[in-house]
């Protein structure tokens, strides 16, 4: 079986939209789960210099990416919707920084050092492709453009955490693989089935507008690829 058959057979129960996504972009969704720093991160291959540029640059895009939660209080339709980005913000900026945090602390890098890094080219793409998306689209839009991040991490984790053996990157690899980031994985699915449903429609997947927000969906699942080899590249 190849590496793309088997991630497209291995797909995680994230919900229906998650799903018919996934399967519209199978190379790109291939390229992001199969990645050599990913790969790296299962079997300790990857140097820590990597491991490290990327968490910094990961860091940054995490400040980005809570901003762009946080738009999505003001583009929802519910006060449900609004309380499930609100609570994403607070694990983004609060619980899933702590990591990138302590695992650079232990590197010798302080925040004062992370902070003054600049973006590399592929942060900035990515970071701003998702945010323009909800400036200029509405709460579909934006989720198309979040997703590919929060399902691919649970995803990957899963993975990684049935597979991997004896590798220094055991504590990420539990972040994303354990039961509380897979519960997470399972409510964003539960909200973006809802919001389509809410604003198109039982048979949403039918529709033209369901074509274009999976192209948003496979554009950031490109950037997520681009971000992985960023992280290869010091």
């Amino acid at each position: 079986m190849t590496a793309r058959a088997a991630d497209l057979h291995q797909a995680p129960d994230y919900g229906r939209a998650f799903a018919l996504w996934r399967a519209a972009c199978p190379a790109d969704w291939a390229r992001y789960m199969r990645h050599p720093f990913v790969e790296g991160l299962r079997d300790g291959s990857l140097p820590q210099t990597h491991f490290l540029h990327y968490l910094v640059q990961d860091y940054l895009y995490l400040i980005h990416y809570g901003r762009a939660w946080a738009l999505g209080v003001v583009k929802a339709q519910t006060v449900e919707e609004m309380r499930a980005c609100a609570a994403t913000v607070h694990a983004l900026i609060v619980e899933e920084t702590a990591l990138h945090l302590r695992l650079c602390a232990d590197a010798g890098i302080d925040l004062v050092a992370m902070q003054a890094t600049p973006e590399r080219r592929e942060n900035l793409a990515y970071t701003r492709y998702v945010l323009e998306a909800g400036y200029s689209g509405d709460f579909l839009d934006l989720m198309a453009a979040l997703a590919p991040c929060v399902f691919g991490y649970g995803e990957i984790g899963a993975r990684l955490l049935a597979e991997a053996g004896d590798t220094p990157y055991r504590p990420w690899i539990e972040t994303y693989g354990g039961a509380e980031y897979q519960a997470v994985c399972r409510t964003v699915g539960a909200l973006l089935d809802q919001a389509l449903e809410l604003r198109l429609g039982p048979d949403w997947h039918s529709l033209p507008r369901a074509g274009q927000l999976a192209e948003r969906f496979t554009m950031a699942t490109r950037l997520e690829g681009d971000f992985w080899q960023m992280g290869m590249e010091p």
